[in-house]
């Protein structure tokens, strides 16, 4: 089995025994991190496979000298650096308190549940380590009890699903509902029993003593080092923008590891939204709070059924099809108008009673604040003399959100960088544009820090080949998805199968798909057939299956070996010129005199790219075919910004040469229909 890209043997392989170093135990405790990553280091004996690595050595030293002076450091370690221990080591080894986020809740428990203790056992080290997630990852017993009783919840699926997981909480020491693998993470039932700010920012004492969120925060303020993900760091940022919440202000260390994914999670925290599913459940909530704790008001009954209604009219308002468009193109359509100010109505006309009822019981005083918060979120939304803010909304079959989004975060985040004074360290495989960090650091406000760039340590010219389809019609011709499917039925052939082809739109996978399976002799796996993770390991158990996939497959897919050996992009990953944030961004920036598309789209497209290039080589041995079929590679200018910024192998325009490729035990010997090399 191979080695993850850290030099670690994966879970399998591991017998939890560590070896003595090779180093005494004095120069061990007196190392430099780099020293510890080397061969005569540690890691070396303490699991077979370590390999040492110039470039993880290097990534530890900056981040030791960032440490030590309180400095901010970016920087990018290519795949197959193996950045977790480059940072791993230096902050278990440096004695502060630290913080690392990264970026999905899976990433987090992979590295607090496998790398995290590895490192310890590895240095001998044991500092106070805890695991925080956001609310809505714990179970909330008194939700539980609740959701039991409910009888929406007495359908069969919805009734084994409770039933496992109330033999679990009688047994679970955390609350994490990752635990329980026999119920989906997308079951719709965790939205009934876990914690949430609405339900349990009233419990009493006695439920506080028993609540998880409580005994995680306690364990994490006794911790010196936590392990967050972007979604909790940021609401933690954003909770006062200034005061902070309950992890940030005692940190010395923060360590951002999928750091290109920052800008974006923060701009949702650092923004505003309202739901319909927020509204109907306070329109819910009131009416059930209301028969417990105040039943002589029967003002709070009949006025969340108006909420409710209000609610749906205004959906109906914005048309029956899914739209994601601004809100300055529906305001002043009349209709719209007036499901808008029926709603802002009938809020405020439920507000009253719960105002004068509050005191009757927790709940209605959990009603009332949910209340007149939406009331202020209503009413900066419909505010468009506000700049600062991108207003927009989005439609779905019977809901619908409102939303606020910052034009930029630079200004918070930097505020932030400049009151918390701490090291920083913001890492990735993708945060370099054309060799520079510009594009990255003007997202964050990020003005004065050290920089270190990675390339990745496998051999790219030795085992990758970039195939370039030649005549290739533009993107936006109708002629362009069926010369797409054309190219990958090529290489599907040639690879056997084996392949992933990532697209751009749904739209074309969802063509492309339906012809491959009326025709392909290989398996065909779709996005959206099943769950991701298990796609993904179907697509490796098979060893010669196709998988078609859109943006969720671009990154944090890791699939290793022979069953991955082709990767098939359809076209520049350019945001959508429709969408409603894009367009106010562009707009923005070109009233400040930036060019957009050279400074931000442009940029953002390369970074993307470069995640769906990544999954191509996932280890020293690994040999593959990047294809991307977009010809404007070849015919616009920034094609050399695109290809500067990938990895350097072989570029082809024959598609003799990918026949060739993989029909060779050696990919450096040259055949008679190749071109002849040409690095990127």
């Amino acid at each position: 089995m191979g080695n993850n890209v850290d030099g670690e043997p994966s879970d399998s392989d591991s017998d939890g025994v560590v070896a003595k170093s090779q180093l005494p135990i004095d120069s061990v405790i007196d190392a430099t991190s780099a020293e510890l990553l080397s061969d005569d280091g540690p890691f070396v004996q303490s699991k077979p496979g370590f390999k040492t690595r110039l470039e993880q050595q290097q990534l530890a030293d900056e981040i030791d000298r960032c440490i030590a002076e309180d400095n901010i450091l970016v920087g990018e370690a290519g795949t197959g650096v193996g950045k977790t221990f480059a940072y791993l080591v230096p902050v278990i080894t440096c004695g502060k308190r630290v913080i690392i986020s990264t970026g999905t809740r899976h990433l987090q428990d992979q590295l607090f549940h496998t790398d995290l203790p590895i490192v310890k056992r590895t240095l001998g080290r044991n500092p106070k380590t805890a695991l925080l997630k956001g609310r809505s990852n714990y179970l909330c017993r008194s939700r539980l009890d609740r959701a039991l009783q409910n009888p929406v919840l007495r359908n069969s699926e919805s009734s084994s699903q409770l039933a496992k997981i109330r033999s679990w909480a009688l047994q679970t020491k955390t609350g994490d509902i990752s635990e329980v693998l026999e119920v989906p993470e997308s079951s719709e039932i965790w939205s009934y029993i876990t914690s949430s700010d609405d339900f349990c920012s009233d419990h009493s004492s006695e439920e506080q003593a028993g609540c998880f969120v409580n005994r995680a925060r306690k364990k994490a303020m006794d911790a010196t080092l936590i392990v967050v993900n972007h979604h909790l760091f940021c609401a933690d940022l954003a909770l006062k923008e200034g005061d902070f919440g309950e992890i940030l202000p005692d940190t010395e260390v923060v360590v951002i590891d999928e750091a290109h994914q920052l800008p974006d999670t923060a701009a949702v925290f650092f923004g505003r939204r309202l739901s319909s599913r927020q509204l109907l459940d306070l329109a819910r909530d009131s009416l059930a709070e209301s028969l417990a704790e105040a039943p002589d008001v029967t003002e709070i009954r009949e006025r969340s059924t108006r909420l409710e209604k209000a609610v749906r009219d205004f959906r109906l308002s914005l048309g029956v099809e899914a739209r994601r468009d601004a809100w300055a193109e529906v305001e002043s359509q009349q209709g719209v108008q007036s499901a808008l100010d029926h709603l802002r109505d009938s809020l405020e006309l439920l507000f009253e009673p719960l105002d004068v009822a509050s005191v009757r019981g927790k709940g209605l005083e959990s009603c009332r604040r949910r209340c007149l918060d939406q009331m202020e979120v209503l009413e900066s939304y419909t505010d468009l003399r506000d700049q600062t803010y991108i207003h927009w909304f989005e439609t779905y079959r019977t809901g619908f959100s409102l939303n606020l989004t910052p034009q930029t975060v630079a200004k918070p985040f930097s505020a932030a960088l400049g009151q918390l004074k701490c090291s920083w360290v913001f890492t990735s495989a993708t945060l370099a544009v054309n060799g520079n960090f510009d594009h990255f650091k003007s997202q964050l406000g990020i003005e004065d820090a050290n920089e270190i760039l990675l390339d990745s340590p496998f051999d790219y010219k030795k085992n990758a080949m970039l195939f370039l389809p030649a005549n290739m019609p533009q993107p936006q011709e109708p002629a362009f998805n069926d010369a797409v499917l054309a190219v990958a039925k090529q290489v599907i052939v040639a690879s056997s199968g084996r392949c992933f082809v990532l697209f751009t739109s749904h739209r074309a996978l969802g063509y492309v798909a339906a012809e491959l399976k009326r025709d392909c002799d290989y398996p065909i796996l779709v996005q959206g057939q099943m769950p991701k993770r298990e796609l993904v390991d179907a697509f490796q158990s098979m060893g010669n299956a196709v998988l078609l996939g859109t943006s969720s497959f671009w990154e944090g897919v890791d699939v290793r070996g022979h069953a991955l050996s082709a990767v098939i992009i359809d076209r520049l990953p350019f945001a959508s010129p429709g969408d409603p944030v894009l367009q106010a961004r562009i707009k923005h920036l070109q009233n400040n005199g930036v060019n957009a598309f050279a400074d931000f789209q442009l940029p953002k497209a390369i970074l993307t790219l470069k995640q769906g290039v990544g999954r191509l080589i996932r280890d020293v041995d690994d040999r593959g075919v990047l294809v991307i079929c977009d010809p404007r590679l070849q015919t616009r200018d920034y094609g050399n910004t695109f290809l500067n910024s990938l990895p350097s192998m072989r570029i082809v325009q024959n598609p003799l040469s990918v026949e060739n490729f993989f029909a060779s035990e050696d990919s450096q010997t040259p055949d008679s229909n190749a071109e002849s090399d040409n690095s990127t």
